[in-house]
């Protein structure tokens, strides 16, 4: 079970990878927190914003979600327009399930 919403149809290559692993991090909290915000948003960022989001799938389970969980100050090279929106939303649309 992915959870994920939607499927990668319509999406390009690039987009569907993304979105493919955005809800296989490897925790699933993480891919709670990634798979909704890709479901949502994938096909709206732009190619740039693509980019810095490919960057924070790279970003190890433990460090990102304890910048999204404000455990730990987010490094200023990850402090993002990005990174904020995926924090908005998950203030917006919080999950039902228990995470963290």
């Amino acid at each position: 079970m992915t959870g994920t919403t939607r499927t990668g149809e319509g999406l390009d290559p690039r987009r569907r990878r993304a979105l493919y692993r955005s809800w296989r991090r490897g925790t699933r909290e993480m891919d709670l927190l990634m798979g909704r915000f890709a479901d949502a948003e994938i096909d709206l960022l732009t190619e740039g914003e693509l980019d810095v989001y490919e960057e924070l799938i790279e970003v190890p389970d433990r460090d990102l979600f304890a910048w999204i969980s404000n455990n730990e100050p987010v490094p200023e090279n990850y402090d993002t327009t990005v990174y904020r929106r995926l924090l908005a939303f998950h203030l917006a649309f919080p999950t039902t399930e228990h995470i963290g």
